[in-house]
């Protein structure tokens, strides 16, 4: 498969239009004597015509009889009680999923030709008199969030729609997990429960490292909550369920079923602005049918319990010179990191990360011949990341971690890719002590560090094939 010919969409906003918005039956047996084996065929064709003669109205199933008139059919009296898992399953979280609205300030547009005054010099003044040039921005999924003639005192309008789920209530408040994209650049959030009632929303915190973000609202019309379930414990081919709004909340608390397709896909997180590759996440592939304003929605097993937060899927552009068509490749963030992440943003308003201070690249993306010519590593080491660069207070580089160093191991995690690294690395808090394995040429070493560094003090910017840590 080309990836280069692929897109990973952090689909699943919903645009609104016109708008530019982003938005078993009886059976009877009979013990026979033996001398009636002699007349059987008589005997037994006799009892099986007698009964089915007497219980065509009670075993019908659905034949019209063809000596009815034309024109007489009627609807078969069989009716189907069926009661699946998937039903069930659905039954226990579908009111805890609600549609979530991301509210920015109108766009001026009070004469249509405020462009053109630019263009000729007119100034930046729009024909009602306001600021043609205010409150512009880009929001998070590269639409326009606010041209150059949006004023920063218009109304609020309904920019695009996506999806969510209630965990928590605690406190007269009722917690709701959505997708950073999905509420990114927003003036205001309002929230619509699966009865139809809308809610203002609070901001509680958001990670865009995780593409996860944390809203709450009043507890009083809220009657379910889901519950998370253990995404270690998952495995490929167990069926799962997908609920949201896509589209918009038009086709709200919409359920698809599918099968988890790989339980730990390593994809990379693209800046949709620049297009720059800026890390990487481990997420669960799924086939369930994820569309625009499903973002945010939960990923559920066939016990009602939240296993991933739907976020993106595969997907080919328009613009895409290959043909191949792409269908069910839809990924969500695991609900173990879900559960660290939420708690987190609830506690402090946003996600403290430790950080080693290098610029990494995975070691899969180096040449045999450099490894063996420049890293110098045994060719029995096979996976890991390689310390490209430090930063300027870099802890690892104070530890005794040199350039083109292969970090292989975190604690006892084995280490093989830069997301493996992620994972790994944040499961210390600030403060912890971590055992560091690596290779520096052919010589297997372990340092222990004390991780008081964060990610926010990085300053060393990464290049796209490459991740600072």
């Amino acid at each position: 498969m080309d990836n280069n010919n692929q897109n990973f969409g952090r689909p699943t906003q919903a645009p609104q239009t016109p708008r530019p918005k982003k938005q078993g039956g009886v059976a009877r047996i009979a013990v026979v004597a033996a001398v009636a084996a002699l007349v059987g065929g008589g005997v037994g064709g006799g009892v099986a015509y007698w009964y089915a003669a007497n219980n065509t109205t009670s075993q019908s199933l659905g034949v019209v009889s063809t000596t009815q008139k034309a024109g007489t059919t009627q609807v078969s009296n069989v009716s189907v009680n069926e009661s699946s898992a998937s039903q069930t399953a659905f039954a226990k979280v579908k009111k805890a999923v609600v549609s979530v609205i991301n509210l920015q300030k109108a766009q001026s547009t009070s004469s249509g030709l405020d462009s053109f005054g630019d263009l000729f010099g007119y100034g930046s003044d729009s024909s009602d008199g306001t600021d043609a040039n205010s409150g512009a921005s880009q929001s998070t999924d590269g639409s326009d969030s606010g041209s150059s003639s949006s004023s920063s005192s218009g109304s609020l309008e309904e920019y695009s729609e996506g999806s969510g789920v209630i965990y928590q209530k605690k406190d007269g408040k009722a917690y709701i997990v959505t997708n950073n994209h999905v509420v990114a650049d927003s003036d205001a959030l309002e929230v619509i429960l699966s009865d139809g009632t809308k809610l203002t929303a609070k901001l509680v915190g958001t990670d865009s490292e995780t593409d996860l973000a944390v809203l709450s609202i009043s507890a009083d019309k809220v009657s379910t909550v889901a519950s998370f379930g253990d995404s270690s414990k998952i495995a490929a081919g167990q069926t799962v369920l997908a609920i949201g709004s896509p589209l918009g909340s038009q086709y709200a608390t919409s359920v698809t079923q599918g099968i988890i397709s790989a339980t730990s896909r390593t994809v990379d997180v693209t800046d949709e602005d620049t297009g720059t590759t800026t890390g990487q996440a481990t997420v669960i592939q799924t086939d369930a049918a994820i569309n625009s304003g499903n973002s945010g929605g939960p990923l559920i097993n066939l016990s009602g319990q939240v296993i991933g937060i739907n976020s993106m899927k595969l997907s080919s552009s328009a613009s895409d010179s290959s043909t191949a068509t792409i269908e069910g490749m839809g990924f969500a963030i695991p609900s173990d990191e879900v559960v660290s992440i939420i708690n987190q943003l609830v506690a402090n308003g946003k996600v403290v990360r430790p950080a080693l201070g290098v610029t990494v690249r995975d070691l899969s993306s180096v040449s045999s011949e450099q490894q063996s010519s420049i890293l110098k590593i045994p060719s029995s080491v096979t996976g890991g990341v390689v310390v490209a660069g430090f930063t300027n207070t870099s802890i690892a580089q104070k530890a005794g971690i040199k350039q083109y160093d292969v970090i292989t191991a975190i604690g006892d995690t084995k280490v093989t890719s830069i997301a493996e690294l992620h994972t790994a690395l944040y499961k210390y808090a600030i403060g912890d002590t971590v055992k560091i394995t690596f290779y520096h040429q052919s010589t297997k070493k372990t340092v222990s560090l004390k991780l008081s560094q964060t990610t926010d003090q990085l300053s060393t910017s990464s290049s796209s094939s490459s991740s600072n840590q």
